[in-house]
């Protein structure tokens, strides 16, 4: 894996009259994960779609393991694991029938050992890996698709609201992944409303108001990480449409 992570500098993103990004900066260093909080309509899925490069940029670039995706945009998909907050797996499929379908897609097949190893890895269950998806919850769901994330081995992770509907056991695993993640160098980007999640395992924390990023907070190396007053408050402030002081 490269060692660039990602990065966006100045983005703007508008919408026939509206501006959606208003020079959105951000950077996720390769082996970091950035929380990016904010409430409804404040443009943070977006900001997951222009780094995928399913939006055109007015201006400002973006730049994903080294590579732009106005330039490069199958470079920057192969570079890219994109979970999104509702899974596409396929539920007539098991688990490791949707696993070795999407990796073959990517060109990344891999022999069994290999599979059961990544399903292991995030838990799922034996005797779940030849049940098909249709028998699923949420958090078995989530397993699968991290499990393929593994499997691909990019450089750079999105997520969109990935601990919605998943119980406290299943949200705690999950958030173990991704620290697990984090020693393999891998960026992510995880778009939450979850604030006590991204206090738990978030290096940085930026709060976007209005598609702008308001307020930004790194995480300290002596507890408590961060200041969770300064944080509620300034969440809270933007969930009400109020832009933080």
């Amino acid at each position: 894996m490269g060692d660039e992570g990602l990065s966006l500098r100045d983005v703007v993103v508008r919408r026939g009259s509206k501006t959606v990004l208003d020079g959105l900066t951000l950077t996720v260093p390769a082996g970091q994960i950035y929380a990016l909080l904010g409430g409804n309509g404040a443009g943070k899925s977006t900001a997951l779609f222009a780094t995928l490069g399913l939006l055109p940029l007015t201006s400002g670039q973006v730049l994903v393991d080294g590579k732009d995706p106005a330039n490069r945009p199958d470079a920057v998909r192969d570079a890219i694991a994109y979970l999104p907050e509702t899974i596409a797996l396929y539920e007539h499929l098991t688990a490791r029938e949707n696993v070795e379908y999407f990796l073959s897609l990517a060109g990344q097949s891999r022999p069994k050992a290999q599979i059961d190893a990544a399903f292991a890895q995030v838990r799922l269950a034996p005797a779940a890996h030849d049940q098909r998806l249709s028998t699923f919850s949420k958090g078995m769901r989530q397993k699968t698709a991290i499990a393929l994330a593994l499997l691909r081995r990019t450089p750079v992770l999105l997520l969109d609201e990935p601990t919605s509907g998943l119980d406290p056991q299943a949200t705690q695993d999950f958030h173990a992944l991704l620290v697990d993640l984090k020693t393999k160098d891998v960026a992510i980007l995880m778009v939450t409303h979850d604030l006590l999640g991204a206090i738990d395992v978030a290096d940085t924390i930026g709060l976007m108001v209005d598609g702008k990023l308001a307020s930004q907070w790194q995480a300290q190396q002596a507890s408590p990480r961060f200041d969770l007053q300064s944080l509620y408050g300034a969440f809270t402030q933007a969930r009400l449409g109020n832009t933080p002081a």
